[in-house]
Formats: structure tokens, C-alpha cells, sequence
């Protein structure tokens, strides 16, 4: 059974404040949301930040790879004034802080692991050493990579990962198995009800990305999807799984 909560912020604030900053996570905890989602990358000196993007431009000014820089570096950054002018100067946080912030809120992390590409094995092992000795029950560890997936296996066994997929491929069972896994985060757009269906008949835990759209958030979860990421926090509130015929 799906133990978290059915809702999660996507990126630790959606669309209300800048993407991955301690900020995003304290306005979606004032909203109620009890259930996060943000990206972890390690820098060269193996510090550990959220960060969704490998390289500066988009959410932090500048131009580069991440895995050449420093975690001092990125700390001096601002990561707040691509959103908005009220946000100026927001900086780039360590994972450390989000995830003591985040327990000591009663918040449930799901940390997706971002690796610079070349480094997934790298920064799977400084993440799963990481979440290994946080409680249990307060953060899942997904990702794109089977290879970074695979080391959190070997490195930390006892915390949950879930496979991030694009389109569910016809081997998941056998992918699942050699995870040793039983959760699927698959992008909501590509996820038929049949799919839905023969995930759910195996007991698999389903988590869709990105729903942002209440009507399609109803559909998905009377399909029997366990839980969902969304920006629109203003639109799919926490409780929205139990309320969610109320219109």
C-alpha cells in the first residue's frame, strides 16, 4: 500500500516560488503539502545541492556544468530572481538542509537523484549514504538512471527507490525485479488505463508526473494511481485525493 501522501509539490514549490530553494519548501508546507519533490546533483567536490539542471542558465545565471564547480561556488549563487524580483537572491541549497528542514517538518522527501551525466554512480553513492541514516518512512529515492538505481540497492537496500520512467516499457516486471522494487514514477501523459491496470494488478505503487490539471488528477486516481507531482499547488490541494469528486 502507498504509505506517503498522495499529493506532492513538485520541485519543492511548483509554480508559487523559484524551483528546488528552501523557500519553494517552506511556501508549500504553509499550503499544507506534507509530500515533496525536489532533485539532487552533486558538485565536483561531491557536495550535495538541489538542482534540477545540469548546467547554469535556467534557474542560476551563468554558463557550465554543475559537476565543474564547487558547492561553495554554487552557494554564493542566486537561484530566486529567474522567478521573480521577490525572490532575489534565494540561493542554491544543500540537500542537507532541505532534508533537516524537511524532517524535522514532518515533511516526506521524494528525492530524485539528478546525476550530472558521466556521474550517476558517483552521485547515487553520496546520496543512498546519505538517506540511509534519515528515519525511516521520511524520503523515496527515484530515478531515470537504472545504473544510479542499482547502486542505491547495493549501498542503502533498506531505503525505497522507484523507477522514474518517461512511457512504462513492456519489461517492467522484469526491471522492477532486478531493482528489487515496487514503484514506478511515470509521466502522466504517456500513461494509458490499461497500463494503470496492469501495474495496480501486481501491486505495483504508481506515482504520475507532472498533473497539474484537477479534472485529469481525478481521472488518474479513480484509475488507481497511488499519487501524484503538480505545480499548480494553488489548483490540486494536499487533501485533493480525498476530496477529490468535490468540484
Amino acid at each position: 500500500m502507498w504509505t506517503y501522501p498522495r499529493v506532492l509539490a513538485h520541485r519543492g514549490g511548483g509554480v508559487i516560488a523559484p524551483e528546488n530553494t528552501m523557500v519553494a519548501l517552506r511556501k508549500g508546507y504553509e499550503m499544507g503539502f506534507r509530500g515533496v519533490e525536489f532533485d539532487v546533483m552533486a558538485t565536483r567536490d561531491e557536495g550535495l545541492i538541489l538542482m534540477h539542471d545540469d548546467y547554469l542558465g535556467r534557474t542560476v545565471a551563468g554558463a557550465g556544468s554543475i559537476g565543474n564547480l564547487n558547492v561553495s561556488d554554487l552557494l554564493a549563487m542566486d537561484a530566486g530572481t529567474w522567478f521573480s524580483a521577490d525572490f532575489a537572491g534565494e540561493r542554491v541549497p544543500l540537500f542537507a538542509e532541505a532534508a533537516r528542514y524537511c524532517v524535522s517538518s514532518g515533511i516526506f522527501m521524494n528525492v530524485e537523484i539528478k546525476p550530472v551525466p558521466g556521474h550517476e554512480t558517483h552521485t547515487a553513492e553520496l546520496v543512498a549514504q546519505f538517506c540511509a541514516v534519515l528515519p525511516a518512512g521520511s524520503v523515496l529515492l527515484s530515478s531515470f538512471s537504472l545504473e544510479a538505481l542499482q547502486v542505491v540497492q547495493q549501498v542503502a537496500p533498506s531505503t525505497p527507490r522507484a523507477w522514474l520512467v518517461d512511457t512504462v516499457p513492456d519489461d517492467w516486471r522484469q526491471t522492477l525485479a532486478m531493482l528489487d522494487s515496487d514503484t514506478i514514477h511515470a509521466n502522466a501523459k504517456s500513461l494509458s488505463s490499461s497500463t494503470i491496470k496492469a501495474l495496480k494488478a501486481e501491486g505495483i505503487k504508481l506515482l504520475c508526473y507532472t498533473v497539474n490539471d484537477p479534472n485529469q488528477a481525478r481521472v488518474l486516481f479513480d484509475a488507481g494511481v497511488d499519487a501524484l507531482c503538480t505545480d499548480r499547488l494553488d489548483l490540486i490541494a494536499p487533501d485533493f485525493f480525498d476530496h477529490r469528486y468535490i468540484h
